[in-house]
């Protein structure tokens, strides 16, 4: 599982009122058209290509690494009534397209971040919005989810909806992996925390199965849907008239990869909720792109049964598996790594700390294993939302939130054999003692050639030498900022989201409210002079 602090300000996550004057504050007064897509810099999805490489080229970019020691703020943003900076930025057209933990949708000016519009979802939104062509009037098509369940597709244009479906139904379930659009087809995760619900004993646990699904991207209608827990659900043992049953599990918490030359689809799962094991969790699975049919898996810890609290001395939770965890999901999204001589690999990591590469050629076979991190103290983890590489390396923030000794730092390992490059220490902490103040690197990097951009816990992002690992820029985030639309913001742990760079800008969000992080509602943009 993502972590009991999904359940913090999450099991009752409210959809928040934007206020009149906070609606009009900030708005463009002329917007322009948006613009070719296809042409313009672009960061349209959370990985930034089907590889989820998080890599930016030169072109794309607008930054070399000579430039980037010369980064200035140059407008900020506030996410009203919020106090998670949860949706990471997009770009496209000409404009930042970023959620909020209030449900609101942003489209903004990519120079100025004045606001072109704004869509309210129901419950708050998390991933990153994706952007795919449209039709019949509609150019460009923005795609989103929200945690209860809810898959959107707007005009990216207008902000007007186009298709809305509830995606999801089950109670627990949790969408958070952002959407990938690929050939008239939008594919899309589905996770969920039930196994925190039955921390408490009273819950009936568990019955949520994880999946992917394949939509027709301009209508919303379903292509097909495949479980990652196959296996029907039974009863596993009844006390005093509550019954566990199983199995469950399998979350995909992370966006997929989109193989053409193999025409695969690559997704990573979490744990299991409820046993037996089955052989999708905790894996590497690949499935094919026309029918969601499972080609092949290669998994990473077949008893790997959660729930929270079992284990400690004095819990009666009637649904505690026979033995618990060790909750070694896999958090983050695959990377797709294309090395010399023509082979590929695909590099996943662990909450457990453990970095892998597998052959696609092979069925998963290993390739390398790396470990960056011990196992986290604590269900949190190790290694949790996200890698970037670029043509040499795959570079890996460690978190351990729960885990000071072993917390932070950001490894720089050879794609084609695993070995580290260099690695970068957590540097001095940049927030006041307290709760929340922690060198954990738990947000995803992101590349541009030269130099690898990781956000902290401590609510400093630093741009590293992807030659030696030295810092050579950083912004401290741990402040208010004044914004164009006039909310009152401020930045806190960077968490979970990472940059999107393009077009001579670098945006990110900065306050991360939960897994023992600091809040914060903004959204900041660096540019040139």
């Amino acid at each position: 599982m993502r972590g009991l602090g999904f359940l913090l300000g999450v099991l009752a996550v409210l959809l928040f009122p934007l206020g009149a004057k906070a609606q009009e504050a900030g708005h463009c007064t002329s917007p322009q058209p948006i613009s070719d897509v296809q042409t313009a810099p672009r960061w349209t999805s959370w990985g930034a290509d089907y590889a989820n490489s998080r890599f930016q080229p030169a072109a794309m970019a607008g930054i070399t690494a000579a430039d980037v020691p010369r980064l200035k703020l140059k407008w900020a943003i506030g996410f009203p009534d919020t106090s998670h900076a949860w949706s990471q930025p997009t770009v496209a057209g000409g404009r930042v397209f970023v959620g909020s933990q209030g449900g609101r949708v942003f489209a903004l000016d990519a120079k100025s971040g004045c606001v072109i519009w704004t869509f309210q979802t129901q419950g708050a939104t998390r991933t990153a919005v994706t952007i795919g062509p449209g039709q019949d009037g509609h150019r460009y098509l923005a795609y989103f989810t929200s945690i209860p369940g809810w898959l959107y597709a707007v005009n990216a244009e207008t902000g007007a909806q186009v298709w809305r479906i509830k995606m999801e139904e089950h109670l627990s379930s949790r969408l958070t992996g952002s959407p990938v659009v690929h050939d008239g087809r939008l594919y899309v995760g589905a996770g969920s925390f039930e196994e925190g619900m039955s921390a408490g004993g009273k819950y009936e646990c568990c019955s949520f199965r994880g999946s992917l699904r394949a939509f027709n991207a301009l209508t919303g209608e379903l292509i097909w849907r495949s479980p990652m827990i196959q296996a029907p659900l039974h009863v596993l043992k009844e006390e005093n008239g509550k019954k566990v049953v199983g199995p469950s599990g399998g979350s995909i918490w992370s966006a997929p990869v989109i193989d053409e030359k193999r025409r695969l689809i690559y997704v990573t799962t979490g744990n299991g909720f409820s046993g037996p094991p089955e052989p999708l969790t905790d894996a590497i699975v690949a499935l094919d792109l026309g029918s969601g049919q499972v080609r092949w898996s290669k998994q990473f810890g077949e008893e790997d049964i959660f729930v929270p609290g079992c284990g400690k001395p004095g819990n009666t939770n009637f649904a505690c598996p026979k033995e618990n965890g060790p909750d070694a999901d896999f958090g983050s999204a695959p990377i797709l790594a294309h090395l010399p001589g023509g082979k590929d690999v695909i590099v996943a990591a662990q909450k457990s700390g453990a970095v892998w590469a597998v052959d696609p050629d092979r069925r998963g076979a290993i390739v390398w294993h790396y470990q960056a991190a011990p196992k986290a103290a604590g269900e949190f983890g190790a290694i949790v939302w996200g890698q970037a590489r670029d043509n040499r390396n795959v570079y890996v923030p460690v978190s351990n939130i729960q885990d000071a000794p072993h917390a932070g730092g950001l490894h720089a390992l050879s794609l084609a054999t695993g070995k580290p490059a260099w690695v970068a220490p957590p540097g001095p902490l940049a927030c006041a003692p307290g709760p929340g103040c922690t060198a954990a690197q738990a947000s995803a990097p992101s590349v541009i050639e030269g130099v690898v951009f990781a956000g902290s816990a401590d609510g400093m992002l630093r741009a590293y030498s992807t030659r030696d690992g030295k810092v050579i820029w950083s912004a401290d985030t741990n402040r208010e900022f004044d914004t164009v639309n006039g909310v009152k913001a401020h930045g806190g742990s960077m968490i979970a989201p990472g940059p999107a760079i393009a077009g001579g800008m670098l945006y990110v969000n900065s306050g991360y409210g939960s897994h023992q992080g600091r809040g914060g509602n903004v959204l900041l943009a660096f540019g040139l002079e």
